[in-house]
């Protein structure tokens, strides 16, 4: 998938930087200014921050759904040690019915392509998720404390939402450190795989702490579980904004992938070379 998968990163790269065009545009011109309680202009950060603090989150719930499959997966193609199967050596077990499965139920589909993922890809999606998701929740705590500042009168508070966002936050940066300072590349993978797994426990409780305890931060009005409402053009500008990091989001985890795999390849170079 060398040329192709190389071709598909950089339309999806493409494809982010044009929609963000758009964004802007939307954001600037198309929404309509915020009332005063909101922080009138201040509140187009809104279209920056809920987008990349949402897609934040959903990076530890990929990470750790990839570190899953990780640990689990026992062997696979292209692993070290593991001989590919040959067009030989394949059964032919293809039937009518296994055809019509495959047609009618996508579900099928999709699960027979996530099984012929090799063990090491899903350890790299995990990393590159976790590196992505450390830059959007970066991004949504700053652009939050800008939003606070003139709203609020203070760049942060330590109630329930902000200590629980922190903690979170340092959750992203401890699952860097364990994959940066591991002893090895494999206990590396299992440690982090870990912090993965507690950082997408955590998740829930950071996304309603809102609404579950009292603080400065006001109730969620966007996502699953959210009570207010949005204007027209507020919820359309918003939707194509969450639209345009999502797919910022799929194209930088795809380009940070493919480059985990060129380093290994190279480490593993070095080490022929060295041996």
């Amino acid at each position: 998938m060398g040329t192709a998968g190389l071709g598909i990163r950089q339309a999806l790269l493409g494809l982010a930087a044009f929609l963000f065009l758009i964004d802007l545009y939307l954001i600037f011109q198309y929404a309509p200014t915020a009332s005063e309680a909101l922080g009138l202009q201040v509140q187009r950060i809104f279209y920056f921050h809920v987008p990349s603090a949402l897609l934040g989150m959903i990076s530890f719930a990929v990470a750790a759904f990839a570190s899953v499959v990780y640990l689990a997966k026992s062997n696979s193609p292209g692993h070290r040690g593991a001989k590919a199967a040959t067009p030989e050596s394949r059964p032919a077990r293809f039937s009518i019915m296994r055809v019509a499965i495959l047609i009618l139920f996508p579900g099928v589909r999709i699960w027979l392509a996530l099984r012929r993922v090799e063990k090491r890809q899903w350890d790299r999606i995990a990393w590159a998720s976790a590196e992505v998701g450390t830059v959007f929740f970066t991004v949504a705590i700053g652009t939050g404390a800008i939003w606070a500042k003139p709203l609020w009168q203070t760049w942060w508070v330590w109630d329930v939402n902000g200590t629980l966002t922190f903690m979170l936050w340092l959750v992203f940066i401890g699952y860097l450190i364990v994959r940066s300072y591991a002893p090895t590349v494999e206990r590396g993978s299992r440690w982090a795989a870990v912090v993965a797994i507690f950082g997408a426990a955590a998740v829930p409780f950071v996304y309603m702490a809102a609404d579950w305890w009292e603080g400065l931060h006001t109730e969620r009005i966007t996502g699953p579980g959210a009570s207010g409402s949005m204007q027209s053009e507020i919820f359309v500008t918003f939707m194509f904004s969450l639209v345009t990091f999502l797919v910022l989001f799929i194209a930088l985890v795809a380009e940070r992938t493919a480059q985990r795999g060129v380093e290994e390849s190279i480490e593993e170079l070095r080490r022929e070379v060295s041996a």
